[in-house]
């Protein structure tokens, strides 16, 4: 679900810009209000929203930042260029959560960190063309996703730590409620038109709210690398769906790159998953 956002703008008719932001986020809180009233209660909700304290509204406006940072992005540069660039996010999160909250690192997701640095380093180094810097500057949009993410998720851990209970998905809505707002004074004057406007409502429940509120129940059963992994399926139906839907073949260097950057992702995780293991086993009674 993630991942038909690039196939699906790309078939948009006049939509540009804040604008596209703007109706995706609007239908993606107008979906979470109608599916956390449904399921909680419109009272529930409210209280929620109201109780959350800052660690809610904090984690609300990093989540803004993402679908604000996500869709611009997108229509500044390739699909491909914008997934592999939000690729980095575990290894920024686990970087931010070092500085910030003392949690200590292997030595593999240094090396990952490293590994994932050089490719996305490759990718901005070949892309860098001073008579488009467009492609350039949708990459470094889309560099505020995983840098919010990251900050999303350590803040989360920190308020855990003291006591505090972060409800993810009140905090979804705040951030797509918090996106809108902020995009509609630029994208007025609204151009799009009923095709686009059905596209991007698709986009707002089906590539946000249900996802995202499935993401946070999965993440009660799962591990982190468990979720880290299945997250990074989202990077490769991307590019292919992009690729196969909408014509839009990735680059070389964004497949060069891309490819350093997931298989340090997937080499790191399947490593933690290992250790989880053997970890289990080791607390086994012998008997």
């Amino acid at each position: 679900m993630w991942s038909i956002a690039g196939v699906v703008s790309r078939h948009l008719e006049a939509a540009r810009g804040f604008e596209v932001t703007f109706w995706r986020s609007a239908f993606n809180a107008l979906a979470l209000v109608v599916l956390l009233g449904w399921l909680r209660g419109p009272a529930a909700l409210v209280a929620t929203l109201r109780g959350g304290g800052r660690a809610l509204w904090l984690s609300g406006a990093c989540w803004s930042v993402m679908f604000t940072a996500f869709m611009m992005a997108l229509t500044m540069t390739t699909v491909a260029n914008v997934l592999v660039t939000m690729a980095v996010g575990p290894l920024l999160t686990a970087l931010l959560a070092r500085m910030l909250i003392g949690h200590r690192l292997a030595f593999r997701t240094w090396v990952a960190i490293a590994v994932g640095g050089v490719g996305i380093a490759y990718m901005y180094a070949d892309q860098l063309n001073f008579n488009d810097m467009k492609q350039v500057t949708g990459m470094l949009v889309a560099l505020f996703v995983p840098a919010a993410a990251a900050v999303n998720w350590t803040l989360s851990q920190r308020a855990q730590a003291h006591g505090q209970h972060v409800d993810l998905v009140p905090a979804v809505l705040i951030g797509a409620m918090i996106s809108s707002l902020v995009t509609l004074p630029f994208a007025i004057p609204l151009q799009a038109t009923t095709w686009d406007i059905g596209l991007l409502a698709t986009l707002g429940l089906v590539q946000l709210a249900i996802p995202c509120s499935l993401a946070v129940v999965c993440a009660r059963y799962l591990t982190a690398p468990e979720i880290s992994l299945l997250a990074l399926l989202e990077i490769i139906f991307g590019i292919l769906l992009a690729w196969w839907g909408a014509g839009e073949v990735p680059a070389k260097s964004a497949l060069l790159g891309g490819s350093l950057v997931i298989g340090a992702l997937v080499f790191n995780e399947w490593l933690s998953l290992q250790e989880r293991k053997q970890s289990q086993l080791n607390q086994l009674p012998l008997t």
